[in-house]
């Protein structure tokens, strides 16, 4: 029943299950928008009926993330006060842009989008999506500057005890914010196109409508593979910074207690004895660390013990190690998740060039449906890395977790509300996922008709043709 371990917990369930709708619609309606500009310029109706069956899976999310992205701001009064008042000068001002003005225009033009089909002249029309794109991934740049500051206090002073912006321009100018806000959007593009490659793949092996989605698949596989790559691009650069800003955090990623040497080797697997401060089992990978770290074969890193004597130095004594087998983890798993992706990504954008979509593929249709779950594990174990890394801190050198919550709240108020908030986000999800099936399973005809047979390769004759 500890207040700050079970609001902590709150956080995490909410703020996790809230990311997975938001990187899908700022993906999604990516590709939607590509998908109505190419029906404005080569003028064919299946495009449009690309764009408005993907239009549904996106405003399905995009309902259901409003609603769970509300709980976020909510959160800070209820269960953070002690935070809220500390840094909400500086913290308040981007996500009430966010709000005001990209979280209205992404609204505005969403409601022209929808009722201006056949009212709204061509281009007029394409100009309202593209706009509902740019809305949210504005919308997603203000929240990282909020998130940024957090990683990284820019631009305030200290006044009577609290943190208060002095400059705007360094708040949106944050280093932090330029390698993190890529980053995340990119890895929404590859969600979004992931889930349109996905969903196509399963269309295929089920034989239905298979040229309405070898050209969605082949949309969806080409973002997906230069998301994916551009992801991993600036994930490397987030690291770098990493090493300079928060050092602590790239140490307990990299499961490093004493000093790494120089070269510096990756750390494949360890097993982390976090109690004596030390991994009993290691498989390293020579030099890595250090091409992760500056670029260049060579370079030495500080471990946790030598960083946990200088933040003694700097913040007083205390604990700044973070839960290090989390860190550890979780850094490989969205590596993992994002090799996967882009070995998926390169075979399926092979088969769309080499127009080889309409072969049997069964394997791989079936790793493609699957693998729609690649960017939410990748998405998600990345913000437990960033956020767990940053322990004890809630605002990193500024203020702590433990004198973050709110000192009113009970441990038994905080568990009420995580019991009663996860299961409504059950009912939300279970209520999403029966209507994402339903749109998928009717298909894009406007009839609820079934599979165009007459253009399905795989019809026992076309089968038997390309055998």
């Amino acid at each position: 029943m500890d207040p700050i371990l079970l609001a902590r917990l709150q956080f995490a369930v909410t703020t996790i299950f809230h990311f997975f709708f938001v990187p899908l619609s700022i993906g999604l309606v990516v590709l939607i928008a590509i998908m109505e500009t190419m029906y404005v310029v080569k003028g064919k109706e299946e495009y449009k009926r690309m764009a408005k069956f993907w239009g549904k899976l996106f405003l399905i999310n995009f309902a259901v993330g409003v609603v769970t992205g509300i709980l976020q701001e909510f959160q800070f009064g209820m269960n953070w006060s002690d935070y809220s008042r500390f840094v909400g000068d500086v913290f308040g001002a981007p996500l009430a842009v966010e709000a005001l003005f990209a979280f209205f225009m992404e609204s505005t033009f969403i409601g022209l989008w929808i009722f201006g089909w056949d009212r709204l002249s061509k281009k007029v029309h394409l100009l309202c999506i593209w706009l509902v794109a740019l809305g949210t991934t504005v919308s997603a740049f203000w929240i990282l500057a909020a998130n940024s500051f957090m990683q990284r206090p820019v631009g305030f002073e200290i006044n009577n005890g609290r943190a208060e912006m002095n400059d705007f321009f360094a708040l949106i100018g944050n280093g932090q914010l330029w390698v993190e806000f890529p980053h995340t959007v990119l890895g929404a593009f590859a969600t979004g196109a992931f889930m349109i490659a996905g969903v196509s793949a399963y269309k295929l092996l089920k034989r239905q409508d298979t040229s309405f989605f070898k050209k969605s698949f082949t949309i969806g596989i080409i973002v997906a593979l230069i998301a994916s790559f551009a992801t991993a691009l600036f994930g490397h650069q987030q690291a770098q910074y990493l090493v300079k800003t928060q050092p602590m955090k790239m140490a307990a990623s990299e499961g490093l207690w004493g000093k790494s040497g120089d070269p510096a080797p990756w750390t494949l697997y360890a097993h982390i004895d976090s109690g004596n401060g030390k991994n009993d089992f290691e498989i390293k990978i020579p030099y890595l660390l250090s091409f992760l770290s500056y670029s260049k074969f060579s370079g030495e890193v500080k471990g946790m013990h030598e960083l946990q004597a200088e933040y003694e130095q700097s913040y007083g004594p205390g604990d700044y190690i973070p839960p290090v087998r989390t860190t550890f983890w979780s850094f490989r798993i969205m590596i993992a998740a994002g090799c996967l992706m882009i070995l998926l990504g390169l075979y399926g954008t092979y088969l769309a060039w080499r127009k080889k979509l309409d072969r049997p593929n069964k394997w791989f249709y079936r790793a493609m449906l699957w693998s729609i779950s690649l960017p939410f594990i990748a998405n998600t174990s990345g913000w437990i890395m960033t956020e767990i890394g940053r322990q004890p801190w809630t605002v990193f050198g500024l203020m702590q977790t433990k004198d973050s919550v709110s000192p009113s709240v009970t441990g038994g108020q905080i568990l009420f509300s995580l019991i009663a908030f996860t299961l409504i986000y059950a009912v939300l999800g279970a209520v999403m996922a029966y209507l994402f099936v339903k749109v998928i399973k009717k298909g894009p005809n406007e009839d609820g008709a079934g599979a165009d047979h007459s253009t399905d390769p795989f019809g026992k004759e076309g089968y038997h043709a390309v055998s």
